[in-house]
C-alpha cells in the first residue's frame, strides 16, 4: 500500500486541508494518508482550539487514515525542531513512501535551493543576524536582511518570507539532516494565506476561522460538512480553550517569582523579570504577552515561552528529548483503511507504537529494555505529555469531569474510511 505523509495541527481542519489531502494522495499515487499531528500545544506557542481526540476525529471524518501524535517537545517549538520531529515520526511507521506539504512557492526546485543556503550558511546566518540584532532591528527584518545578502537568487530569499515556504524549506533540511528516504512533494497553497482574516471564497485560513469562531460568525462554508459536525459538538459543549484560563495559570505560576522560572527551557537573558512584571500588571493573556515581547523576541518566541512555563518544561530536560529525538510513536487514531496499512508495516517499526497508555510501559520495557537509559528518558518524555494534557483540562470553557489524565482513558478513535 502506497502511503503518503502529512504534517499537521489541524486547528480546525479546513476546506484547505482537505484540497491538501487530496492532492497529496494524488502526487504521490497513495492509497494511504498518514498524518503526524500536534498534540494539545503547537507550533506558533498557542494551546489549541479543541482536544487533540476531537482534531483526530475532524481528521479522519475527512478522509485522513492514520494519526499519530507529534510529541510536545517537537509540536511546541521553533520550525527546525517541529519540522525535525514529524519528519522522524513518520520515518519511524516505516511504510511511507513520500511527504507532502503545501507551499506558497508550489514548486520543489526553488525551495530545494532555500533549503541549500540555510544548510551551507547556518553558522554565518546567526552571527550576523545577532549582530544586526544588537543595532536596533527586529529578528524578522534581521533574519530577511541576512538572506537577502547571502542569496544569489533574490527570488529564494524572499520566498523565505512566506510562512509555509518557510516550513516547507525546514521539511526539507530535516529529510537532508536525519537520511530520510522518504520522497518530498509539494503543492501549491491555494485561498487564505496562512495568516490572513478573511476568506477567499470557500476557503479560510484556520487563524480566520477561529477568528469567526471568536466573533460567533458561521464558519460552515469553510469545512467539510463531517468535520463541521464533528466541531459543532465540541464548542457547542463548551470543550474549546478559553484565554481568561491560560492568562489565570500563567499569572499564578510567574507569580511564583523570577527565580523559579530560571531552569525552564528558553529563559535567558534577563527574560525572567520582564514576565514578573508583565504578569503583576497585565489583564489578559494579549495584554502578557505584548508587554514580555521586544524586538528580539517575537511574538511566537514568547507564546511557546509561556506553554513551557505552563507545563513545567525544564531546560536540561528538554535538551536531553531534542537530542534523541521522538522515543514512541501516540496512535491517536486510524480508519480501517489504516488499519490495514499499520498491519502491513508494523514489522518495519522503529519506535514502539501505543495506542494505548495503559499499555505503554510494558511497550517501552520491550523495545528499550526495563534499565535502558532510552526507556527512563521516554517514561520522562510521556510525563511531560500527560502533564500537557492534564493542563489542557484546565483551559477548557467546561469540564465534564472525569479523571484529567485523559491520555489513559481516552479510546483511540477508529473510524470507517472517510469521505
Amino acid at each position: 500500500m502506497r502511503a503518503v505523509g502529512l504534517i499537521t495541527e489541524y486547528n480546525p481542519f479546513h476546506n484547505g486541508h482537505l484540497h491538501h489531502l487530496q492532492e497529496s494522495r494524488k502526487a504521490a499515487d497513495a492509497e494511504v494518508a498518514v498524518a503526524v499531528m500536534s498534540g494539545h500545544f503547537l507550533q506558533r506557542g498557542e494551546p489549541a482550539l479543541v482536544d487533540k481526540w476531537v482534531r483526530t476525529r475532524m481528521a479522519l471524518a475527512a478522509g485522513v487514515d492514520v494519526v499519530v501524535e507529534l510529541p510536545f517537545p517537537w509540536a511546541c517549538n521553533s520550525a527546525p525542531r517541529f519540522a525535525e520531529g514529524a519528519v522522524r515520526s513518520l520515518d519511524a511507521l516505516g511504510g511511507l513512501d513520500a511527504i507532502c506539504f503545501g507551499s506558497e512557492a508550489g514548486e520543489l526546485g526553488i525551495l530545494q535551493a532555500g533549503a541549500e543556503l540555510l544548510l551551507q550558511h547556518e553558522g554565518e546566518l546567526v552571527r550576523r543576524t545577532s549582530s544586526l540584532l544588537r543595532s536596533g532591528l527586529t529578528y524578522p527584518d534581521a533574519r530577511a536582511q541576512v538572506l537577502a545578502q547571502l542569496a544569489e537568487n533574490a527570488g529564494v530569499a524572499e520566498l523565505l518570507r512566506s510562512p509555509n515556504n518557510i516550513l516547507g524549506i525546514e521539511y526539507l533540511k530535516a529529510l537532508r539532516q536525519t537520511g530520510s528516504a522518504l520522497s518530498p512533494l509539494t503543492i501549491p497553497r491555494i485561498g487564505a494565506g496562512y495568516h490572513d482574516l478573511e476568506a477567499v471564497g470557500a476557503l479560510a485560513s484556520a487563524t480566520g476561522i477561529r477568528r469567526l469562531l471568536a466573533e460567533d460568525a458561521a464558519v460552515t462554508p469553510f469545512l467539510p460538512e463531517p468535520v463541521h459536525a464533528v466541531l459543532k459538538q465540541a464548542l457547542d459543549a463548551g470543550h474549546a480553550v478559553a484565554d481568561e484560563n491560560l492568562h489565570r495559570l500563567l499569572l499564578a505560576r510567574i507569580g511564583r517569582g523570577a527565580t523559579s522560572l530560571v531552569p525552564l527551557y528558553q529563559v535567558e537573558e534577563g527574560i525572567e523579570n520582564r514576565l514578573v512584571a508583565a504578569a503583576d500588571t497585565s489583564r489578559s493573556y494579549r495584554e502578557l504577552v505584548d508587554a514580555v515581547k521586544a524586538r528580539h523576541f517575537t511574538r511566537t518566541r514568547i507564546q511557546r515561552l509561556l506553554c513551557y512555563i505552563l507545563n513545567e518544561v525544564e531546560r536540561e530536560e528538554m535538551s536531553e528529548f531534542l537530542a534523541v529525538g521522538p522515543l514512541y510513536l501516540h496512535l491517536l487514531g486510524c480508519t480501517k483503511r489504516g488499519r490495514a496499512f499499520l498491519a502491513v508495516c508494523r514489522k518495519r517499526l522503529s519506535l514502539p507504537l501505543i495506542a494505548n497508555y495503559s499499555r505503554l510501559h510494558a511497550a517501552l520495557k520491550r523495545h528499550y529494555g526495563p534499565q535502558g537509559a532510552r526507556y527512563r528518558l521516554a517514561e520522562r518524555m510521556l510525563a511531560l505529555e500527560m502533564r500537557a494534557t492534564r493542563n489542557y483540562t484546565l483551559l477548557m470553557k467546561k469540564w465534564d469531569g472525569g479523571s484529567r489524565n485523559r491520555d489513559f482513558f481516552e479510546e483511540m478513535r477508529s473510524e470507517g474510511d472517510g469521505v
